[in-house]
C-alpha cells in the first residue's frame, strides 16, 4: 500500500473527527453512569466511601476517538483499578471454583468467539 503523506491523512481525520456518531448521544449517559454505579455500590455497602469515590473518578475518563493519555485519564484509571481490582481479588479468593467440565466447555468457546472478534475487526 502506498503512503499518501501526512496532508491527506489530515485531511481524512479532520473530515470525519466532528460527524455526527448515533453512540456520541450516549457520552452524557456514560459518564453519568460511573457516578451512579460508585453511589450504589457504596450504598449496598459493596465499596467503602473511599473506593466509591474512586470508582466515581471514572467519569472524568475520556471517551471517544483520538483521545490520548492525560493526566486527568490516568488519575481516573488509577480510580477504577482502585475500586474494583481488589473486589476482583476477593471474589477470585472466595468464590467457588468452576469445575473441570465447565473450564473444558468454555476455555474453547471463549477462544473461538475471541478468533471471531479478531477477524471481524480485522475486516472492519
Amino acid at each position: 500500500m502506498r503512503s499518501q503523506g501526512v496532508g491527506p491523512a489530515t485531511e481524512a481525520v479532520s473530515a470525519g473527527y466532528g460527524a455526527f456518531h448515533v453512540f456520541a448521544t450516549l457520552n452524557l449517559a456514560v459518564l453519568a453512569g460511573w457516578i451512579v454505579l460508585a453511589l450504589g455500590a457504596w450504598r449496598t455497602r459493596v465499596l467503602g466511601p473511599v473506593r466509591a469515590a474512586a470508582l466515581g473518578l471514572t467519569a472524568a475518563l475520556p471517551i471517544g476517538v483520538l483521545k490520548g493519555t492525560t493526566p486527568v485519564s490516568l488519575v481516573a484509571l488509577t480510580g477504577l483499578c482502585t475500586a474494583l481490582v481488589p473486589l476482583g481479588l476477593a471474589l477470585l479468593r472466595e468464590a467457588p471454583r468452576p469445575s473441570r467440565a465447565a473450564v473444558l466447555r468454555w476455555v474453547p468457546l471463549t477462544l473461538v468467539t475471541v478468533g471471531l472478534m479478531v477477524l471481524v475487526g480485522q475486516a472492519g
